[in-house]
């Protein structure tokens, strides 16, 4: 119920037309409706919708995620080899080796070890505790997401923009507790047929409890602008 009425005032206050997301990893048993094989990166666009999925070894359909989201090993030798021929002359996303692993080595390392499974879900849904919130958005519900996220601290989230999609999204925020916002990276978009104005924004759970608090004190939430009568002359 706690998870349910988070996720109704956020949608209501942010005006969101997708749900918020509810990521948790766990070794508990979870049963899912969903049967087959998904990728994260689609897991995640068909979540919004209302679906609910628990991907592991078995249901996941993209060995990259596995990796990226901690769920098995970073490949070496061979499959290490024709990973980085795939990115630099398959997607064509980086132009050389060593451009793919510079990203892979100042990034964040995988999650590994977290659990066996990791539950996508509606946060309205989650019956777990979630560990990321993630926000499927536009760039105004970004900025006042962030804006609500630093509003107590000041403290602007150190962000990890571009990269593969699961991991910005998940692995990143998971990793360091920072809130991240991303565009998610070009082959995930263009397959998942995400749409053109979507940004992603993260928010561990740990943070939440202060974004929701500051709704009603920040212009960011629902809070009215005032403007003291000595700062009048000034604007």
């Amino acid at each position: 119920m706690k998870f349910e009425k988070q996720a109704s005032l956020l949608k209501k206050v942010l005006e969101l037309k997708n749900e918020p997301l509810s990521i948790t990893f766990t070794n508990e048993s979870i049963s899912s409706d969903y049967n087959g094989k998904i990728s994260i990166c689609k897991a995640l666009k068909e979540a919004v919708e209302g679906n609910s999925f628990v991907i592991n070894l078995e249901s996941s359909a993209c060995p990259g995620g596995n990796w990226h989201c901690g769920l098995s090993k970073i490949p070496t030798g061979e499959p290490k080899k024709r990973l980085q021929n795939f990115l630099t002359r398959g997607e064509k996303l980086y132009h050389s080796i060593v451009a793919f692993e510079r990203l892979i080595k100042l990034s964040s390392p995988p999650p590994t070890g977290l659990g066996e499974n990791m539950v996508i879900c509606p946060l309205s849904d989650a019956t777990l505790r979630p560990d990321i919130v993630l926000f499927l958005c536009n760039a105004h519900q970004a900025c006042r997401l962030i804006s609500l996220d630093t509003y107590w601290d000041g403290l602007q989230p150190k962000i990890e923009l571009a990269g593969a999609l699961c991991h910005s999204t998940i692995s990143y925020p998971v990793i360091t507790g920072e809130t991240n916002l991303t565009v998610g990276d070009w082959t995930a978009r263009r397959h998942q047929n995400y749409g053109a104005d979507i940004l992603f924004v993260s928010i561990p759970y740990e943070r939440l409890d202060n974004l929701l608090k500051a709704i009603p004190l920040s212009t960011a939430g629902n809070a009215d602008m005032e403007v003291p009568d000595d700062f009048k002359n000034d604007i």
